[in-house]
């Protein structure tokens, strides 16, 4: 059982919560602000005074007036008008993620909200309740608005949930789990749809799997550079050294300790070549620096799912009511668009070397890696499909962060766009983790065609990939090998098997 409070949650607890369906409460410490914010908003009402989103219309409507007894009326027309998404729903772990983010956010105390509003969004995630939120349609400031009104509707007892992989209405779905729908009291429709948890949600299990994802690119790295007979200097710890930037340090490291005993490669320390290409000399270059943009994107994403990010923030003890604009997606759509460009990296490099190790003119290998070539033509698509992959990713990678197009009328005349920025680092990750898939399976076939025997780390995925897959002799279809090895990548067991030989990896 995790306990939320609204600024002690950690990334790695999302990630619990969201995939592992770790059972979440209030913490009890968290009670007494939430309750002091709520009976301010309560005394607002009492005196009759304008305050955005309780007392008034929203956005360009937030110099119109409501009267009293019409605030209730105000936060149910807000989410229902403000639902608005299109396109494919989020998978349930995003949706998860995004009910636990909404619920720790209004936790801290300054949004208004009743503690059952936030036990409302708790009971969903321990019933498994899974909202149905379409994918497109918000841009990031005021907050994740119309994704989040989705969720909203079903609080309610609108809208509708995937249930058995169906959409269904939620008045049943609610039914069936025992759990009653909530009338919304003022503010707190307002304060539900106003935040940044969408992208947040889906930042977090991006930079968890970025992260993994980076693991197997370094390991499929180092069987590429026994497969083509490079050297290991280019990692030797002097060098990093005097450029110590810490991704670069540890990430040559990594790769040191994955080809340490490698027989290929003491096979051919003194030849005549003298440089490897850049796609193997770099690698502690450029997978470092991706190492140190997840460790920033991290940093960011553990400030902002223990942050306020609704609009207006209640501050109860100086009984003050203040607009500002944490709602706004900027810090998180800069990180994202710099995540997918460093994800994209990933699928560049591992694209030319998938290029290099099927090219007879410069592997040393059968052409294609296939004994017959000809008749065979081995891996030759398998590079097309790669390539194909890191193209479409050039295209997302371009910075969602760098558009803004006026709402409202213009009062919201500058937005983040950071969902954009979110959804686009997700599917920069998918395409990297099949382009990498790609790569384990050419290195591996390389590695074949060598009698000597591989790395300590390179030696364990290499046995793990032909326990699994085995050596092209011939031609076959390719695409189950290719997707065996996706679920992999993606679950880490390649990465689990060298761990077990080389546990400082």
């Amino acid at each position: 059982m995790i306990e939320i409070d609204g600024n002690s949650l950690s990334l790695e607890q999302v990630v619990q919560i969201c995939r592992r369906y770790e059972k979440v409460r209030l913490a009890p410490a968290a009670e007494e602000p939430i309750n002091r914010s709520h009976a301010f908003v309560n005394k607002i009402l009492d005196e009759g005074r304008a305050v955005y989103g309780i007392t008034t219309g929203v956005g360009e409507l937030a110099n119109t007036l409501i009267s009293p007894d019409k605030a209730e009326d105000l936060q149910l027309n807000l989410i229902r008008s403000h639902a608005t998404n299109v396109g494919v729903p989020f998978p349930e772990e995003v949706v998860r993620g995004i009910m636990l983010l909404r619920a720790n956010a209004l936790s801290k105390g300054f949004s208004g909200v009743r503690i059952e509003l936030i036990q409302k969004l708790l009971d969903f995630l321990n019933a498994r309740i899974t909202p149905y939120i379409p994918c497109q349609g918000s841009v990031g400031a005021s907050g994740d608005l119309s994704p989040l009104s989705h969720l909203a509707l079903v609080l309610v007892g609108e809208g509708e949930c995937i249930q058995d992989g169906r959409r269904q209405a939620s008045v049943s779905v609610l039914r069936e789990a025992a759990i009653p729908s909530l009338k919304l009291r003022p503010k707190e429709g307002l304060a539900l749809i106003n935040g940044t948890q969408v992208m947040t949600a889906i930042g977090c299990l991006v930079v968890e799997d970025a992260a993994l994802l980076l693991k197997n690119a370094q390991i499929a790295g180092a069987m590429s550079l026994e497969a083509l007979k490079g050297t290991s200097k280019a990692l030797d710890a002097k060098i990093h050294a005097i450029r110590p930037h810490g991704g670069q340090v540890r990430c040559a490291a990594n790769m040191r300790r994955l080809v340490e005993g490698s027989a290929i490669i003491a096979s051919h320390v003194n030849c005549d070549k003298v440089q490897d290409a850049y796609t193997l000399r770099c690698i502690p270059q450029v997978y470092g620096a991706i190492i140190d943009t997840i460790e920033y994107v991290e940093r960011v994403l553990q400030v902002e799912i223990n942050s306020a990010t609704d609009n207006p923030l209640i501050f109860a003890d100086e009984e003050e009511v203040i607009s500002g604009g944490n709602f706004h997606g900027e810090p998180l759509a800069f990180a994202m668009d710099f995540l997918g460009i460093a994800l994209a990296e990933i699928g560049n490099i591992s694209e030319r070397t998938v290029d290099r190790l099927v090219n007879p003119h410069i592997s040393g290998l059968p052409p294609f890696l296939t004994e017959e070539s000809g008749l065979n033509s081995g891996f030759m698509i398998s590079q097309y499909t790669a390539a194909a992959l890191v193209s479409e990713n050039k295209v997302l990678a371009h910075p969602a962060s760098v558009d803004s197009i006026p709402t409202s009328a213009g009062q919201e005349d500058h937005v983040s766009m950071g969902s954009i920025s979110a959804r686009h680092a997700w599917d920069i990750l998918k395409n990297v983790q099949q382009v990498i898939a790609i790569e384990f399976l050419a290195a591996a076939q390389g590695i074949d065609f060598h009698p000597l025997s591989p790395g300590k780390g390179t030696s364990a995925a290499h046995k793990f990939i032909r326990l699994h897959v085995s050596h092209l002799k011939q031609d076959r279809v390719l695409y189950p090998d290719i997707e065996k090895i996706i679920r992999f990548v993606k679950t880490g067991d390649i990465v689990r098997a060298v761990e077990a030989k080389v546990p400082e990896f």
